[in-house]
Protein backbone atom coordinates (compact mmCIF):
# COMPACT_ATOMS: atom_id res chain seq x y z
CA UNK A 1 0.00 0.00 0.00
CA UNK A 2 3.12 1.92 0.97
CA UNK A 3 4.43 1.88 -2.34
CA UNK A 4 1.22 2.21 -4.70
CA UNK A 5 0.49 5.60 -2.41
CA UNK A 6 4.32 6.81 -3.38
CA UNK A 7 3.81 6.02 -6.94
CA UNK A 8 0.47 7.72 -6.97
CA UNK A 9 2.99 10.96 -5.45
CA UNK A 10 4.74 10.60 -8.26
CA UNK A 11 2.86 10.81 -10.72
CA UNK A 12 0.80 13.90 -8.85
CA UNK A 13 3.98 15.92 -9.50
CA UNK A 14 3.75 15.07 -13.47
CA UNK A 15 0.08 15.87 -13.43
CA UNK A 16 0.36 19.33 -12.21
CA UNK A 17 3.02 20.03 -14.40
CA UNK A 18 1.50 19.08 -17.32
CA UNK A 19 -1.82 21.39 -16.36
CA UNK A 20 0.31 24.35 -16.14
CA UNK A 21 1.88 23.55 -19.65
CA UNK A 22 -1.12 23.10 -20.61
CA UNK A 23 -2.15 26.46 -19.86
CA UNK A 24 0.36 27.82 -21.23
CA UNK A 25 0.03 26.31 -24.53
CA UNK A 26 -3.72 28.10 -24.07
CA UNK A 27 -2.69 30.96 -23.08
CA UNK A 28 -0.36 31.55 -26.26
CA UNK A 29 -3.08 30.30 -28.43
CA UNK A 30 -5.08 32.87 -27.33
CA UNK A 31 -2.25 35.54 -27.78
CA UNK A 32 -1.83 34.56 -31.29
CA UNK A 33 -5.62 35.06 -31.20
CA UNK A 34 -5.16 38.32 -30.06
CA UNK A 35 -2.02 39.38 -32.34
CA UNK A 36 -4.49 38.48 -35.17
CA UNK A 37 -7.20 39.75 -34.78
CA UNK A 38 -7.56 42.25 -31.28
CA UNK A 39 -10.35 41.80 -29.20
CA UNK A 40 -10.61 42.61 -25.72
CA UNK A 41 -12.50 39.58 -24.70
CA UNK A 42 -9.25 37.32 -26.00
CA UNK A 43 -7.05 40.12 -23.89
CA UNK A 44 -9.07 39.20 -21.04
CA UNK A 45 -9.09 35.34 -21.44
CA UNK A 46 -5.25 35.78 -21.38
CA UNK A 47 -5.67 37.12 -18.35
CA UNK A 48 -8.06 34.35 -16.54
CA UNK A 49 -5.50 31.55 -18.21
CA UNK A 50 -2.74 32.74 -16.22
CA UNK A 51 -4.53 33.31 -12.99
CA UNK A 52 -5.91 29.33 -13.90
CA UNK A 53 -2.31 28.70 -13.89
CA UNK A 54 -1.23 30.71 -10.81
CA UNK A 55 -3.09 28.67 -9.13
CA UNK A 56 -2.10 25.39 -10.20
CA UNK A 57 1.49 26.24 -9.67
CA UNK A 58 0.75 27.31 -5.89
CA UNK A 59 -0.52 23.91 -5.68
CA UNK A 60 2.18 22.46 -6.96
CA UNK A 61 4.73 24.23 -4.85
CA UNK A 62 2.42 23.23 -1.25
CA UNK A 63 3.01 19.64 -2.42
CA UNK A 64 6.29 19.84 -3.12
CA UNK A 65 7.11 21.76 0.40
CA UNK A 66 5.00 18.99 2.04
CA UNK A 67 6.38 15.62 -0.07
CA UNK A 68 9.48 13.93 0.94
CA UNK A 69 9.68 11.52 -1.99
CA UNK A 70 9.63 13.40 -5.69
CA UNK A 71 9.46 11.65 -8.65
CA UNK A 72 12.55 13.72 -9.82
CA UNK A 73 14.84 15.98 -8.01
CA UNK A 74 12.60 18.45 -6.29
CA UNK A 75 15.05 20.90 -7.79
CA UNK A 76 14.06 20.41 -11.41
CA UNK A 77 10.58 20.10 -10.53
CA UNK A 78 10.56 23.30 -9.49
CA UNK A 79 12.44 24.86 -12.13
CA UNK A 80 10.29 23.20 -14.89
CA UNK A 81 6.88 24.37 -12.96
CA UNK A 82 9.05 28.29 -12.47
CA UNK A 83 10.11 28.68 -16.35
CA UNK A 84 6.66 27.18 -17.87
CA UNK A 85 4.90 29.64 -15.51
CA UNK A 86 7.14 32.29 -16.79
CA UNK A 87 6.32 31.63 -20.53
CA UNK A 88 3.15 32.36 -19.55
CA UNK A 89 3.78 35.71 -17.45
CA UNK A 90 5.61 37.39 -20.64
CA UNK A 91 2.45 36.24 -23.04
CA UNK A 92 0.10 38.34 -20.43
CA UNK A 93 2.23 41.22 -19.58
CA UNK A 94 2.53 41.26 -23.82
CA UNK A 95 -1.15 41.53 -24.24
CA UNK A 96 -0.87 44.16 -21.37
CA UNK A 97 1.04 45.94 -23.13
CA UNK A 98 -0.68 46.08 -26.63
CA UNK A 99 -3.86 47.10 -24.69
CA UNK A 100 -1.91 49.75 -22.52
CA UNK A 101 0.34 51.25 -25.45
CA UNK A 102 -2.68 50.54 -27.99
CA UNK A 103 -0.13 49.22 -30.52
CA UNK A 104 -1.41 47.76 -33.03
CA UNK A 105 -0.17 44.05 -33.87
CA UNK A 106 2.16 43.24 -36.86
CA UNK A 107 3.67 40.57 -38.88
CA UNK A 108 6.65 40.37 -36.73
CA UNK A 109 4.58 40.27 -33.55
CA UNK A 110 2.36 37.40 -35.58
CA UNK A 111 5.45 35.40 -36.21
CA UNK A 112 7.04 35.36 -33.20
CA UNK A 113 3.75 34.36 -31.14
CA UNK A 114 3.08 31.50 -33.82
CA UNK A 115 6.46 30.18 -32.87
CA UNK A 116 6.21 30.42 -29.16
CA UNK A 117 3.08 28.41 -29.13
CA UNK A 118 4.50 25.79 -31.29
CA UNK A 119 7.14 25.95 -28.72
CA UNK A 120 4.90 25.56 -25.65
CA UNK A 121 3.07 22.71 -27.33
CA UNK A 122 6.42 20.91 -27.54
CA UNK A 123 7.57 21.90 -23.48
CA UNK A 124 3.53 20.46 -22.84
CA UNK A 125 4.69 16.86 -24.66
CA UNK A 126 7.88 16.79 -22.83
CA UNK A 127 6.28 16.85 -19.64
CA UNK A 128 3.51 14.47 -20.62
CA UNK A 129 6.36 11.75 -21.70
CA UNK A 130 8.93 12.64 -19.07
CA UNK A 131 8.19 9.42 -17.26
CA UNK A 132 6.61 6.88 -19.93
CA UNK A 133 8.91 7.89 -23.24
CA UNK A 134 11.78 10.19 -21.20
CA UNK A 135 14.19 10.34 -24.99
CA UNK A 136 10.65 10.92 -26.39
CA UNK A 137 10.68 13.70 -23.96
CA UNK A 138 13.69 14.45 -24.88
CA UNK A 139 12.97 15.27 -28.85
CA UNK A 140 10.58 17.08 -28.01
CA UNK A 141 12.70 19.55 -25.43
CA UNK A 142 14.93 19.32 -28.59
CA UNK A 143 12.29 20.58 -30.82
CA UNK A 144 11.17 23.46 -28.19
CA UNK A 145 14.80 24.94 -28.15
CA UNK A 146 14.94 25.03 -32.14
CA UNK A 147 11.97 26.78 -32.06
CA UNK A 148 13.41 29.36 -29.46
CA UNK A 149 16.58 29.92 -31.98
CA UNK A 150 13.39 30.67 -34.51
CA UNK A 151 12.33 33.26 -32.61
CA UNK A 152 15.14 34.80 -31.79
CA UNK A 153 16.08 35.14 -35.90
CA UNK A 154 12.62 36.55 -36.14
CA UNK A 155 13.35 38.86 -32.72
CA UNK A 156 16.28 40.13 -34.70
CA UNK A 157 14.23 40.95 -37.82
CA UNK A 158 11.93 42.63 -36.25
CA UNK A 159 14.64 45.17 -34.40
CA UNK A 160 16.37 45.72 -37.53
CA UNK A 161 13.35 46.70 -39.90
CA UNK A 162 12.10 48.76 -36.28
CA UNK A 163 15.42 50.77 -36.17
CA UNK A 164 16.07 51.10 -39.64
CA UNK A 165 12.92 52.47 -40.80
CA UNK A 166 12.83 56.44 -40.56
CA UNK A 167 10.29 57.92 -38.25
CA UNK A 168 8.92 61.79 -36.69
CA UNK A 169 8.38 61.97 -33.26
CA UNK A 170 5.09 60.13 -33.54
CA UNK A 171 7.12 57.03 -34.87
CA UNK A 172 9.81 56.87 -32.48
CA UNK A 173 7.53 56.48 -29.27
CA UNK A 174 6.17 53.45 -31.70
CA UNK A 175 9.54 52.33 -31.96
CA UNK A 176 9.77 52.10 -28.34
CA UNK A 177 6.88 50.70 -27.25
CA UNK A 178 7.52 47.75 -29.72
CA UNK A 179 10.77 47.21 -28.85
CA UNK A 180 9.32 46.68 -25.16
CA UNK A 181 6.38 43.92 -26.62
CA UNK A 182 9.00 42.29 -28.47
CA UNK A 183 11.55 42.03 -25.41
CA UNK A 184 8.93 40.40 -23.64
CA UNK A 185 7.89 37.46 -26.47
CA UNK A 186 12.13 36.99 -26.65
CA UNK A 187 12.09 36.63 -22.79
CA UNK A 188 9.32 34.13 -23.18
CA UNK A 189 11.47 32.43 -25.72
CA UNK A 190 14.48 32.59 -23.52
CA UNK A 191 12.13 30.83 -20.35
CA UNK A 192 10.53 27.98 -22.62
CA UNK A 193 14.66 27.14 -23.61
CA UNK A 194 15.76 27.18 -20.28
CA UNK A 195 12.15 24.55 -19.82
CA UNK A 196 14.06 22.19 -22.74
CA UNK A 197 16.78 22.44 -20.83
CA UNK A 198 15.44 21.43 -17.46
CA UNK A 199 13.62 18.35 -18.91
CA UNK A 200 16.61 17.14 -20.91
CA UNK A 201 18.44 17.37 -17.37
CA UNK A 202 15.47 15.02 -15.43
CA UNK A 203 16.06 12.92 -18.49
CA UNK A 204 19.81 12.56 -17.89
CA UNK A 205 19.33 12.35 -14.60
CA UNK A 206 16.51 9.44 -14.88
CA UNK A 207 17.17 7.29 -17.61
Amino acid sequence: MRLFNRKKKSNRFVELLAQQSEYTVKGLETLLQYVKKRDDSLAQKVSDIEKEADEVRRILIDELNRTFVTPFDREDIFSLSLTIDDMLDYANTTVDELVMFKVKPNHFLERIVSLLTNAAVEIHRGVLRLEDHPNVANDHAVRAKALENRVEQVYREALNELFNTPQDLDGVMEILKLREIYRHLSNAADRGDQAANVIGDIVVKWM
